[in-house]
């Protein structure tokens, strides 16, 4: 296989990230070109501007919640991209220092907000008074302290394990998350195209924008999809950016776009909400498959579809 045949990958960077190990656990080793972007806004360009196949971004963190910059810029762009697939990550951290550093010389910590989230508890604990320093991502904090020793303006990251070894750095402290249970969930994003074929576990990404000053606009739109056996796995609002008070829905949904109760629930929310932007359709990571109602399996969609027809036609 040639270079050119390889295909490109780009992920929230440097080396080192969790979102390069989920990469690596969607795609593996070969046959693939990957290239590191600073942030989300500049690997998901990537993509858009034809430099990359595919980013692998983070989504959704089990104590966190979404990753707003990712929920934002997939929605807000005037180009369209598509999920296509997901990875779950256990994330575990590491107060990561340079070599001869004591805990007591720790005064200013530095890793993304998210991370920051999931361990300020043991920060609070142990480093008594020190204050976090926002980076792009983890490793981003570890290389820029590995780089810059102590003009990095910080003295210790929280990081991966595999972070502080690639950048010569003294691991201080292990386990420092607050809650050892925590996982984050990456999205594979592309330009839009043929979807991945439904494999009976499957989510479905959308945002939908509701009607302005309309009473029960929320409930109109959570009712397409619970008459139709519709469950939603995630839920979340967004401010517009527009004006105060506008806000927009992220949502996943459990069942792919070619189900039959999928693309009724999607034809419902079309026609209640002013705005609605697909986000793709693909595998769910864990394989689960959803607990569909009675009345709401394909086969039923099909029977009433027939049965109307059957009216329409004189064969009552």
């Amino acid at each position: 296989m040639s270079e050119q045949q390889l295909a490109r990958y780009t992920y929230l960077g440097p080396e080192g990230t969790f979102t390069e190990a989920a990469l690596r656990a969607f795609v593996g080793t070969e046959h693939v070109r990957t290239d590191p972007s600073t942030d989300v806004v500049s690997a998901l360009d990537a993509v858009r501007g034809g430099r990359a196949d595919f980013a692998v971004v983070p989504m959704e963190n089990s104590v966190e919640g979404g990753v707003n910059v990712t929920l934002d810029t997939l929605a807000s762009s005037p180009e369209p991209l598509v999920i296509v697939g997901e990875v779950v990550v256990p994330v575990a951290f590491v107060l990561a220092v340079l070599p001869g550093t004591t805990l007591d010389q720790v005064r200013r910590v530095s890793t993304h907000p998210h991370a920051w989230a999931q361990c300020r508890g043991w920060v609070g604990r142990e480093l008594d008074g020190a204050v976090h320093v926002p980076a792009t991502s983890t490793a981003a904090a570890a290389a820029l302290l590995a780089d810059r020793g102590r003009e990095a303006g910080f003295d210790a990251a929280l990081c991966s394990a595999l972070s502080a070894e690639r950048y010569g750095l003294e691991a201080l402290a292990e386990g420092v998350a607050d809650n050892p249970h925590a996982v984050t969930r990456f999205v594979v994003v592309s330009r839009p195209g043929a979807l991945p074929e439904p494999t009976g576990a499957d989510k479905t990404t959308l945002m939908a924008h509701l009607p302005d000053n309309e009473a029960g606009a929320l409930l109109d739109m959570l009712e397409q999809f619970a008459v139709r056996g519709v469950n939603l796995s995630r839920i979340e609002s967004r401010p517009i950016g527009d004006s105060l008070g506008r806000y927009s829905f992220s949502m996943d949904l459990e069942g792919h776009v070619a189900e039959e109760r999928v693309a009724a629930a999607l034809i419902g929310l079309h026609r209640v909400c002013p705005f609605v932007r697909f986000m793709g359709s693909y595998p769910r990571w864990d394989r689960v498959a959803p607990n569909v109602a009675p009345g709401t399996h394909d086969a039923d969609f099909v029977a009433a579809r027939a049965w109307v027809e059957r009216i329409r036609t004189g064969q009552v």
